[in-house]
């Protein structure tokens, strides 16, 4: 997964952890590691009277299928029978954000101009403005921007590398980052050490992570009056697919936007009318 087929560090560590549920199971039960057709069907059983999601189900279930080609392939087994039907994933609408509740986020980011302030509404702001996901938000770096060029060039799942515009406000907003907020965020660096490459910076002057990305979004969600949950960093990429669809933009270029490997991921934004969402937030007395 690492060196043939450039998984990243996630798909990595969520393939290990299904793998340690599969041999734990097989330990208790007395089997062997190999999946074979009737205990693949009665791990994926348990995993269902477990609780667990379709969506975790159906990745275990296909990561036990990769397992079982690589170890055909390695020639450690000959076959492994013919394996149980991948469980269907539940068609579940995206949460999305209004453009409204968007706009307050980064409003709401000013706390006299802070440091912190300019850093977090220059993230917020690319984030939903650019689809990133989170982990591609923090791993930016200052080389991947295209000043001259109006362009990120922004590493995906896989390692795959996608364009995608960088022009109008958000120009202007980094543009301002970097030369008020980032150099004071350098300056809290522990321990000195070189200049980072990375774009955003945390609060010990070194690159971020997803967890304090997810806390930010949280601070500054709360303070504008956005429900919990819906601040999530996956959100506002949801907001900006489903946003640009409800303005007219077609699915292929959405799909090149958003770095989705099939169109019909893509197409999952086709179907939630976030104007219903509008009018539900106005008239709801729970919303």
């Amino acid at each position: 997964m690492q060196y043939e087929r450039s998984a990243s560090d996630n798909t990595i560590k969520a393939y290990r952890g299904d793998l340690e549920s599969w041999s734990a199971f097989c330990r208790e039960t007395g089997r062997r590691l190999y999946p074979e057709t009737e205990a693949v069907d009665r791990f994926l059983t348990r995993l269902e009277a477990s609780g667990l999601s379709s969506g975790t189900r159906q990745r275990r279930a296909a990561a036990l299928s990769a397992f079982a080609r690589f170890l055909i392939y390695d020639g450690v087994i000959e076959s492994a029978g013919v394996m149980p039907g991948i469980p269907k994933r539940d068609k579940v609408l995206p949460v999305v954000m209004t453009e409204g509740e968007v706009e307050r986020i980064i409003d709401g980011c000013r706390d006299g101009d802070s440091a912190f302030a300019v850093r977090d509404r220059t993230m917020i702001e690319m984030a939903y403005g650019c689809g990133l996901r989170a982990s591609e938000l923090v791993s930016l770096k200052l080389s991947d921007i295209d000043e001259t060029g109006g362009v990120m060039y922004i590493r995906g799942k896989g390692r795959k590398e996608r364009i995608v515009p960088y022009v109008g406000s958000l120009k202007e907003t980094v543009r301002f980052y970097l030369a008020s907020s980032r150099p004071n965020l350098e300056k809290f660096r522990e321990g000195g050490g070189s200049r980072s490459d990375f774009l955003f910076l945390s609060k010990n002057g070194r690159q971020m992570n997803r967890r304090e990305l997810w806390n930010i979004l949280q601070k500054r969600g709360r303070a504008a009056g956005v429900a919990r949950s819906r601040l999530h960093p996956h959100v506002l990429r949801h907001s900006f697919a489903t946003h640009l669809q409800r303005r007219g933009m077609n699915l292929r270029t959405l799909q090149e936007l958003l770095g989705h490997s099939s169109i019909a991921v893509t197409e999952k934004y086709a179907h939630l009318d976030t104007e219903l969402r509008d009018i539900y937030d106005s008239f709801h007395p729970r919303a």
